[in-house]
């Protein structure tokens, strides 16, 4: 038995699911909604308030799908109801953001300033105190959506591996190289 798509996922008061008959989950909450097409070997049943993913076989394929959708499913039922939240860290001299609205303005150590569209399903804040790196903060329903987001922001400014700097998310713990020694001869 699987041990991820064994757990039922509980239902919030303030959450309705609906399966469609052609095995597509919708997902709708306070925050937003939510679809997800389900493969067909993959039954959903919904009772006593909580969801149950069910697999026809113990084929490799129908155990890995069976853990797959319920992980998708439980992420749609937290994110219409909590919502997600990633930070982003940018370190270095120079280095800035701000956000208007949805468009988020970085300034990398370019020699031009980049402006980021973000999705209208993600909020976006950044945040500079004095004498510390500017944080950015990404508030979607979308767990998949905000990862992507995320995922795109870094990949303007990585941090690089001698001194840290560039964009990197918050608590991330970098492996920073040791520098040249100079030479004894």
């Amino acid at each position: 038995m699987s041990r991820i798509g064994s757990i039922p996922v509980d239902i919030p008061d303030n959450v309705k699911i609906s399966v469609a008959p052609d095995n597509v989950v919708n997902v709708k909450g306070m925050l937003g909604e939510l679809s997800q097409k389900i493969a067909p070997d993959i039954k959903i049943e919904i009772k006593d308030g909580k969801i149950y993913i069910l697999r026809q076989t113990e084929e490799k394929k129908h155990k890995s799908l069976h853990g797959l959708y319920r992980a998708l499913i439980n992420n749609m039922v937290t994110g219409v109801s909590k919502g997600f939240t990633l930070q982003q860290e940018i370190v270095g001299v120079g280095y800035k953001a701000e956000a208007k609205g949805q468009i988020l303005e970085l300034s990398l150590g370019y020699s031009h300033d980049i402006h980021f569209q973000i999705p209208p399903e993600v909020k976006v804040e950044a945040k500079t105190e004095k004498r510390s790196n500017t944080i950015i903060t990404l508030t979607s329903y979308d767990k998949q959506l905000l990862g992507q987001v995320a995922a795109k922001i870094r990949s303007l400014r990585p941090p690089e591996p001698y001194k840290g700097k560039g964009i990197k998310f918050v608590n991330e713990q970098l492996r920073k190289k040791a520098g040249k020694t100079a030479s004894s001869a």
